[in-house]
């Protein structure tokens, strides 16, 4: 039985599935201690799901995924909204530091992938798919590359890619939230403006209860008085949603025009460098001018807490869709001497992660942060990292602006400068 949805249909399930992880973080333990991202919960068991009904010739579903990419370029609008010129100079450094470690773990990916290929008896070009093209490249190389190498004569290539990718997806996203939050423990590390956040919280706990105990003593007149302020405050709450609904309006007007702008601008670089740029990379450099020439111009107030509302839903909305669309079944491809490839390639980025590129971005909350990202997007792709990040921070209370500026620049586009020639240069080594 064949199963069609339709893009409301589709779209309403992601909605329920996300809302699920969320409450799912909340009520188990481990997901929320181990960062594990709320679309990774939801849309895995849905994949799941997929999977179970394929196997056992129940029903096939095909889902409408149409309204993924929009939503994927709408949240790196909001990320290149929150890239103030200021925070970018400070993460100056960290960028550099952070795009050497992407171009090595990608070089390292393939040099792993073709010995562990000789190592175990089979062809070294698929040791390149489950490398940096399967791994770092994520689905978009494995389904570029993978045809190139069988018209090379290598047949499988394209099924051993993308399984790649597909298990470095999931891992990924398993395994990156996790390891920032064993770096925090093990390290010690100090989480900014904790202690004021709590702080703030333990006042306003306070005050409310003061206010509670005050109305019930009061009597009489006093009694009246203090339902008469709540009632006063009750309208500064309305009017005080509706200033909210309008900043919530402009921020959305503003980023539909950036989404617009930034489409335009990344055909244009593409027609000009002849590189196929993500659809996201146009709309995020828009948004970073747009946000500098606004704060020195001021045509529009922008309010950071719209930006974050909107960037955790369509963050979440998107990556449960990309999740919930896994063809898990592409695993299966996965002999045994390429499951031993992928566990390798696992360790290593693991290993390189916390004994290297922590140390190497500081050790501190930022270092932790961008971690969990590497994790994401050397095993997956772009949007995973940012999940990543975000269940992390999430669990902290704390957002690393600059993690999420320096991250998907250098994981998502930088990287490619050398990633994209190094992978060329293997193939051909090998073909």
């Amino acid at each position: 039985m064949d199963i069609q949805l339709d893009l409301v249909q589709t779209s309403a399930l992601a909605m329920i599935l996300l809302a699920g992880g969320e409450w799912a973080r909340r009520r188990i333990g481990f997901l929320q201690r181990f960062c594990i991202p709320a679309p990774v919960v939801g849309g895995f068991l849905f994949a799941l799901l997929v999977l179970a009904l394929r196997q056992t010739d129940v029903a096939q579903i095909q889902l409408d995924t149409t309204l993924q990419t929009p939503a994927m370029v709408a949240f790196f609008t909001t990320i290149g909204l929150a890239g103030s010129l200021a925070t970018i100079k400070r993460g100056g450094k960290l960028l550099l530091i952070y795009l050497v470690a992407c171009w090595s773990l990608a070089i390292m990916q393939n040099v792993i992938g073709m010995g562990m290929a000789k190592a175990v008896g089979i062809e070294p070009m698929l040791g390149i798919m489950a490398g940096a093209v399967g791994l770092e490249g994520g689905h978009g190389n494995a389904a570029a590359f993978g045809p190139t190498a069988e018209a090379m004569g290598f047949e499988g290539a394209t099924t051993v890619a993308i399984a790649s990718a597909t298990f470095g997806l999931v891992a990924g996203s398993m395994l990156g939230g996790m390891t920032a939050n064993f770096l925090v423990a093990r390290h010690n590390v100090q989480i900014p403006e904790k202690a004021g956040l709590l702080g703030k919280m333990a006042v306003a706990g306070t005050v409310a209860k003061n206010m509670v105990t005050g109305a019930n003593a009061a009597g009489g007149k006093d009694g009246a008085a203090a339902v008469a302020t709540d009632r006063r405050t009750g309208d500064a709450n309305a009017e005080g949603e509706g200033l909210q609904y309008n900043r919530l309006l402009t921020v959305l007007v503003v980023i539909a025009a950036l989404m617009v702008a930034g489409t335009v601008l990344g055909g244009w670089l593409s027609e000009i460098t002849g590189l196929t740029l993500p659809a996201y990379v146009g709309a995020m450099i828009v948004a970073v001018i747009f946000r500098n020439v606004n704060d020195k111009l001021g045509w529009f107030k922008i309010s950071d807490e719209a930006v974050e509302l909107i960037a955790k839903f369509t963050l979440g909305f998107f990556l449960t869709l990309a999740m919930m669309s896994l063809k898990m079944w592409e695993l299966a491809s996965l002999a045994g001497p390429l499951v031993l490839i992928l566990v390798v390639q696992v360790l290593f980025i693991l290993a390189f992660a916390v004994l290297v590129v922590f140390r190497m971005l500081g050790k501190d909350y930022d270092a932790a942060t961008m971690v969990a990202g590497f994790i994401g997007h050397g095993m997956g792709a772009a949007p995973n990292a940012l999940a990543n990040m975000d269940a992390f921070n999430s669990k902290f209370g704390v957002r690393s602006e600059r993690a999420f500026l320096i991250v998907p620049l250098a994981g998502a586009v930088l990287i490619d400068m050398v990633a994209l020639p190094w992978i060329v240069w293997c193939m051909n080594l090998v073909g």
